[in-house]
């Protein structure tokens, strides 16, 4: 029989980004999966399902049974050779199920019998799984993480990117994090969310810095919430402030916001009025969710300001007049309520300055831990 992969070994798997084969339903791997895994399962939904109900009806035995009765050798063949190509294409690939019981078992065997030897994990998923949110757990007893702070437009997102050691929040949950945060593509599940931090995090750790550097984010990104205790060492992290003028900000809002998400639209549809048609409504979205905070008559100003500057870019080729609203925006709505919150956290605060002093002070500290 192959080889198992037990808990000891779980830390290098993720963290060398191993191939795995899921043979999980799909509804299972759609709930919560990692990037590097590919579902091939040995059941259906509709089997699975039949399966779960003879199981809790009739017991394993007849469980067991239906199962070999629903994967007919035709089925079976036509699976078989699925997870054979994905063997030989993964050489270092394992396997695992939701447990890494009985579906992993069989899927093992099978292709052992076929000539091809692969590792199946002990536990399945929800072994993986388990170990990657004790990862991210930890933090709230140690004292390693440091957050990265700044007005709206900082360039904090590109910043903890450029780091040798950050995490990007807004990137994992595919969200940046604001009214107007929303992504082209949709935002992944919590617990896919969850696994990818915990990975992310190990990828970190096997650097051995003494701290982690991540964005100062609430707990919400999203649809997705940061989790509970990760989101307490976080709050408890000492504070780098970024401070970038007002202009610098305009335009990094103007790239991010406006230009690369036009394009990422594009892309989904290069149909150029369906483009036009959802980027538009993304916009005008996005400034209806904050229509209750900004008041009536500054949302009515700030839509004007935005229906024209659309106008033009979509006529004219030029979306410069973005700037305008982004402007006022930034000045009236998130640079008041940046401060507001901000100032509960002054006691956190170690250092200010702009994107390379920052930079330049937060690198040793990540390194070596001082403070």
């Amino acid at each position: 029989m192959s080889e198992t992969v037990s808990a000891d070994q779980f830390d290098s798997l993720f963290r060398h980004d191993a191939p795995l084969l899921d043979v999980r339903a799909p509804v299972e791997f759609a709930q919560g999966a990692f990037a590097t895994a590919t579902n091939l399962p040995l059941l259906t939904d509709s089997e699975r399902q039949q399966v779960g109900l003879t199981y809790r009806q009739a017991g394993r035995a007849a469980a067991v049974k239906l199962g070999h009765e629903l994967v007919t050798e035709t089925t079976r063949e036509t699976r078989l050779q699925g997870w054979q190509a994905f063997a030989a294409s993964n050489p270092d690939a394992l396997l695992y199920c939701y447990r890494g019981g009985l579906r992993s078992q069989f899927v093992q065997q099978w292709l052992q019998e076929a000539g091809v030897n692969i590792a199946r994990i002990e536990g399945g998923y929800k072994a993986l799984r388990r170990h990657l949110i004790r990862v991210v757990e930890q933090f709230d007893a140690q004292d390693r993480l440091v957050l990265v702070a700044g007005k709206t437009g900082s360039g904090k997102t590109h910043f903890i990117n450029s780091l040798d050691i950050g995490v990007d929040l807004e990137k994992l949950a595919n969200h940046r994090g604001s009214a107007f945060g929303k992504h082209v593509e949709p935002q992944p599940s919590q617990a896919n969310f969850e696994n990818a931090l915990g990975i992310a995090l190990l990828k970190c750790l096997a650097i051995e810095p003494r701290r982690i550097a991540v964005e100062d984010e609430s707990h919400a990104i999203g649809s997705i919430s940061v989790p509970k205790k990760f989101h307490l060492a976080m709050g408890q992290a000492p504070i780098a402030v970024i401070e970038e003028n007002l202009d610098a900000r305009v335009q990094t809002i103007h790239m991010d916001y406006i230009q690369s998400n036009y394009q990422a639209f594009k892309v989904q549809h290069p149909d150029p009025d369906a483009a036009e048609t959802l980027f538009t409504e993304f916009l005008l979205g996005a400034l209806t969710r904050i229509k209750k905070r900004l008041g009536g008559e500054r949302y009515q100003h700030l839509n004007t300001l935005m229906l024209e500057a659309l106008r033009q870019q979509f006529q004219n080729r030029s979306t410069v007049a973005h700037e305008t609203w982004i402007r006022e925006l930034l000045q009236q709505y998130y640079d008041p309520m940046y401060d507001y919150q901000l100032g509960k956290k002054a006691d956190r605060i170690v250092f200010r300055g702009s994107n390379a002093e920052v930079k330049a002070w937060i690198q040793p500290m990540l390194r070596t831990g001082d403070s």
